[in-house]
């Protein structure tokens, strides 16, 4: 056996020198098998040939089935990785799980010093997958400081454009980007911040067809949404998988936080808010309007939550929220209970 194989080696080596391709190689070493395999079934046993080439043909088509076996193995992996979203592919320089890039700990070195986050905690934001659901007023602060913090994976969700009225609060976006799907956008800004992040951007309007195998490629939910069909959508998904949500919210001067997971012991957004309230009660930003630097002071709130769920740093809003009065400047916390007949957590069981 060792006679055919240095011959296959051989074979394959002088293909290489003479620049044959790899298919090529490859019918070479398959024809040379072939031939052996075919001698061990002609000839007799005890003859020459076959004691000289392994005795038995047996051996060679075990040989045989392992090496078709990894073949496959191998071109079924190729073929799933060809499949993979072009956004969900890591960048070609991308560095091993948890090891920071050159400049990264000079990037981070404000972080790092704080004893709260330090060396760990920063290490648990690079290995942070966050999805950002909606890249507007409440998404574009939360995607901007995430992304400075050295979020490993931000991923975000938004089936709009940018409008030329999103540009008095939406500051994640550009003018010369008018028109463009805001989550490329985002993507963009987010880039040009920090090429150390992973921007999966998907340009749709998150359903209930695809909202649990999105949810399960993350570790933490930002819900900046502005409808309450998709908020419900988005609790009861993310109390399923366990997953801590963070959600907060506008209406003209004043906007709200908390931090919802029911399988951390706090309430869910159902528990808080069981149904939607009527139309004229609470207007979009569009018909009520809203103030410009608002949804970044309560986006901010968000991505510092953010932080302190991913580092353990802190206490966080889970069972509390944070209301923030901007035309008066004040702030309050009101704490939060779960309810015993919520349908999506069951009381804060979650799911």
């Amino acid at each position: 056996m060792a006679l055919v194989l240095v011959l296959a080696a051989a074979l394959w080596g002088l293909g290489h020198l003479m620049k044959v391709p790899v298919a090529g190689r490859q019918a070479m070493v398959g024809l040379l098998f072939v031939a052996v395999v075919s001698l061990h079934l002609v000839l007799p046993a005890g003859h020459p040939l076959r004691e000289a080439t392994g005795g038995s043909a047996g051996e060679w088509l075990v040989l045989g089935g392992l090496v078709a076996l990894v073949w496959l193995y191998a071109r079924g992996l190729g073929r799933l990785r060809r499949r993979v979203r072009p956004e969900n592919r890591p960048p070609p320089d991308s560095a091993a799980e948890g090891a920071f890039r050159a400049g990264e700990l000079d990037r981070y070195a404000r972080h790092i010093m704080l004893r709260e986050i330090g060396g760990p905690g920063q290490r648990a934001l690079k290995n942070a997958r966050v999805l950002v659901i909606g890249a507007g007023g409440l998404g574009a602060p939360v995607m901007l400081y995430l992304a400075a913090a050295g979020v490993g994976t931000i991923g975000v969700i938004d089936d709009d454009v940018v409008e030329e009225t999103n540009l008095q609060r939406q500051i994640i976006h550009a003018d010369a980007r008018i028109g463009m799907p805001k989550v490329f956008s985002a993507e963009a800004a987010i880039k040009a911040l920090n090429p150390h992040v992973t921007v999966r951007p998907y340009h749709r309007r998150l359903d209930g067809a695809i909202a649990h195998d999105l949810f399960t490629d993350y570790d933490l939910i930002i819900d900046g949404t502005d409808n309450f069909d998709t908020r419900y959508l988005a609790n009861r998904v993310a109390v399923e998988l366990s997953l801590p949500m963070i959600s907060g919210a506008l209406a003209q001067w004043e906007g709200q936080v908390s931090t919802f997971h029911p399988a951390g012991g706090a309430p869910c957004y159902r528990c808080i808010f069981p149904a939607p309230p009527a139309p004229h009660l609470a207007p979009s930003c569009a018909e009520a309007g809203v103030l410009g630097p608002l949804p970044g002071i309560i986006g901010t709130m968000m991505a510092a939550e953010a932080v302190k769920e991913i580092t353990g740093a802190g206490q966080g809003l889970r069972g509390r929220m944070v209301i923030w009065d901007a035309l008066f400047g004040e702030s309050r916390t009101i704490a939060l209970k779960p309810r015993a007949d919520c349908p999506d957590c069951g009381g804060g069981k979650g799911a």
